[in-house]
């Protein structure tokens, strides 16, 4: 989509699979140069289970972004099944994918994730670079309503995969320890960028994580770059049930009422009425943004909710709104 002799880069910050689609709208758009700055507070899982028997930061997330990325051939295709490739069975590797082993064996031998995500990259001919948003591994904890008889006491919830699944209604997130470090090579990849994406995903546990990173909030607010926040389609079970789109976006508000923000990306598929993009509007002016409706969702077959983005127009919107701007 974008000229081959324009350089282009794109550093898309979030984790999971709302990351691992942006990655390959990243490709779509064919950006000369991709960073993916991935969150490092997974707990669940194998990554759970790793973290609990060595001290590092949860190769998961950043598994996945790594297999988003793989060269674009037939030995890239096998890269990426044999990085996401989970072992069966009953015993204890079963549930471990093959790409989260690597990465922790790498790390413990040449002396850290970042050293082992270059490896892997350089092995798969990855298109792009992953990069941990900290250099050391990261806690979730919550407030959270709705556990108690009486709706309006909040009670902590600690662990990425316990506030992703709770019962209640999660009202704020925070990391410990709080205010970590930035990685430098995630500093950087911000601060060089054209684009900046923050999102979609797991609001609470994937994307708001990076706003409670000093370091990354300050490279955002001091890049060139365009910034956009690509919001969900739809609200998640456990940590946005029942959110509606402007409350994505207020509470996104609340945990970076400092960060500067170019634009919010919402699908037009919830078609909001002319009042309610107003009040959208407002919402995204808290951080000095405007709000973009674009088609970047995939068919859903009829009767199934539309949950997941498109790469081939989510590319075409990120492109627009960066050539507008």
């Amino acid at each position: 989509m974008s000229s081959s002799t324009e350089r282009l880069a794109l550093t898309c910050l979030g984790g999971g699979h709302g990351l691992y689609q942006t990655l390959l709208a990243a490709r779509e758009a064919e950006a000369t140069e991709i960073n993916a700055v991935v969150t490092v507070a997974d707990d669940g899982g194998s990554s759970g289970r790793l973290r609990r028997e060595f001290p590092i930061i949860p190769p998961g997330d950043l598994r996945m972004a790594l297999a988003a990325l793989t060269a674009d051939d037939e030995e890239g295709t096998l890269w990426q099944e044999a990085l996401q490739h989970r072992f069966g069975g009953n015993g204890v590797m079963a549930g471990h994918p093959l790409g989260n082993l690597m990465l922790v064996s790498l790390a413990e031998r040449f002396g850290g994730m970042q050293n082992a995500l270059d490896i892997v990259a350089r092995w798969t001919r990855s298109v792009g670079r992953v990069i941990p948003m900290s250099p050391r591994p990261l806690d979730i904890e919550a407030d959270v309503s709705g556990l108690d008889d009486d709706p309006r006491v909040l009670r902590s919830v600690r662990g990425q995969a316990a506030v992703a699944s709770t019962s209640g209604e999660v009202r704020r997130v925070r990391l410990l320890p709080d205010r970590p470090e930035a990685s430098p090579e995630a500093i950087e990849a911000i601060r060089s960028a054209d684009i900046v994406t923050i999102g979609p995903g797991s609001w609470f546990s994937s994307v708001l994580p990076h706003l409670l990173v000093p370091g990354i909030v300050e490279a955002l607010n001091a890049t060139d770059a365009m910034v956009v926040v690509m919001l969900n389609l739809l609200p998640q079970a456990g940590e946005t049930l029942g959110f509606s789109t402007e409350r994505h976006i207020q509470v996104f508000n609340q945990h970076a009422p400092e960060l500067r923000v170019d634009y919010f990306l919402a699908d037009n598929h919830i078609s909001p009425s002319e009042g309610e993009r107003r009040h959208l509007q407002r919402a995204a002016q808290q951080v000095s943004a405007g709000i973009a409706f674009r088609d970047v969702h995939i068919p859903a077959p009829e009767g199934e909710q539309v949950d997941k983005h498109d790469p081939a127009k989510l590319a075409e919107a990120i492109l627009e709104l960066y050539r507008a701007r």
